[in-house]
């Protein structure tokens, strides 16, 4: 199997990434940051391990980051950029890091992956992952919190 490009630009760099993902692909997902920032992004990682989604994280994004600024998906460094309050809830955050997977396996696919037909569609795939989470973790604080998302997304005009 050839190696994943080192960046996802140009459209050969595209194209060799959606034949290595078609073929099963996954990334050796890194975290890049504090202690304290990794800590939390690998309890999000392991609830990610318990909705059963990791498979699906690792096949879409290479590496986690913390940074300062704001939190967004770098489609073509196939990492996404967090700051440390995009991490504080680890069922946001996990939530979050699926929903910038989905982004990314669309841009790899050659899908609009933005705008706002783009966004709903992840916005449902992040709803879809907590609904799973919840119906899989036997944490009862955990399903407390999805549930309390869930009805936040349900509120907002994006999920629905």
């Amino acid at each position: 199997m050839k190696d994943f490009p080192e960046r996802v630009y140009t459209s050969e760099e595209v194209k060799t990434a959606k034949v290595l993902v078609g073929e099963g692909y996954k990334h050796n997902l890194t975290v890049e940051g504090s202690p304290d920032f990794k800590e939390k992004v690998n309890r999000a990682i392991e609830l990610i391990k318990t909705a059963n989604y990791f498979d699906f994280l690792s096949t879409y994004i290479r590496r986690i980051i913390e940074i300062d600024g704001i939190t967004q998906l770098r489609e073509t460094e196939v990492a996404i950029w967090a700051n440390k309050f995009a991490v504080e809830n680890p069922v946001d955050a996990s939530s979050l890091f699926i929903q910038k997977a989905y982004h990314m396996k669309e841009y790899i696919e050659g899908d609009l992956y933005y705008g706002g037909n783009a966004e709903k569609r992840s916005v449902e795939k992040r709803v879809e992952f907590l609904q799973v989470l919840s119906d899989r973790s036997v944490d009862k604080e955990v399903k407390e919190e999805c549930n309390r998302l869930l009805q936040m997304w349900k509120e907002s005009s994006l999920a629905f």
